[in-house]
């Protein structure tokens, strides 16, 4: 199914949940400084950079252009974190992805036409800033510390967004967990 709007078409899945896409943007492997953007639409508040997959798009290709145009910065995507379940107001499904920042752009789309910022944070104040107003955010941030170690890979090439395979593989945990915003319960896929 899609919706579409002036500037993007919305995607939703057989279940009727968006379907959307994000990075947790790191400095380094240690994965203690995270990048935020300034919301777009409360600029003096902070969230992770994603947002809806385009049609026939894959969620690590997805996830990628979203950083690119939120953040303005390109990296090397790594894990895939989780797959975020938010119900309350509005039905998401986000697969959230580790990327580790290689290149950050002075000037980028989202500076240029919106005005948004970036900014990094330690993990911690992170967790803090986002969890008044994105929950959700600060969720996966608290999942950052269940997940395998940083060497895991992705079996995807996202440069064109439309690769066959958007599994992460990891031989420690289930090739997708769908983690419920409403409480802890993890459900293996």
């Amino acid at each position: 199914m899609m919706k579409f709007k002036p500037n993007q078409t919305r995607t939703y899945d057989g279940e009727g949940f968006k379907r959307r896409a994000a990075c947790l943007c790191f400095k380094n492997e240690k994965e203690d400084e995270v990048l935020l953007v300034s919301s777009s639409r409360h600029p003096d508040q902070w969230i992770v950079p994603g947002g809806g997959m385009e049609p026939e798009e894959e969620p690590c290709g997805a996830a990628v252009r979203e950083v690119f145009e939120e953040a303005g910065v390109k990296g090397k995507l790594g894990r895939l974190l989780g797959i975020f379940e938010h119900n309350q107001d509005r039905k998401h499904r986000t697969y959230v992805y580790i990327l580790i920042v290689t290149e950050t752009l002075d000037d980028w789309e989202d500076s240029v036409n919106i005005g948004r910022k970036r900014k990094w944070f330690k993990v911690d104040e992170a967790i803090k800033v986002l969890q008044s107003h994105k929950p959700v955010h600060a969720e996966y941030l608290r999942r950052l510390t269940n997940t395998c170690n940083p060497t895991c890979g992705p079996v995807c090439n996202p440069t064109n967004g439309n690769s066959p395979s958007s599994q992460v593989t990891d031989n420690n945990a289930p090739h997708y967990v769908v983690c419920s915003t409403q409480g802890s319960d993890l459900v293996n896929r």
